[in-house]
């Protein structure tokens, strides 16, 4: 089953940095937003949600807020 995945961080967040090698390492494809050059789509997540932090991972319409690799496990059947 095709996901569709965001995740939205900054270049120097190592937790975002850590997501996005677990899907790379997985074959797994992402839209990566950097949160600096893109800051409506933030914005967005920000008044859903409240967080003000980095990485959040959106796995086909789910928000987590940080680096939650069983979650991300868990969701894309990698566990």
């Amino acid at each position: 089953m095709a996901h569709t995945i965001k995740v939205y961080g900054t270049s120097t967040c190592p937790w975002c940095t850590k997501a996005k090698r677990l899907l790379d390492e997985n074959n797994i494809s992402y839209e990566d937003i950097d949160i600096i050059s893109n800051k409506k789509e933030f914005e967005i997540i920000i008044n859903e949600t409240g967080w003000m932090t980095v990485p959040v991972i959106d796995i086909d319409g789910e928000l987590a807020a940080g680096f939650n690799e069983k979650w991300i496990k868990q969701k894309l059947e990698l566990a």
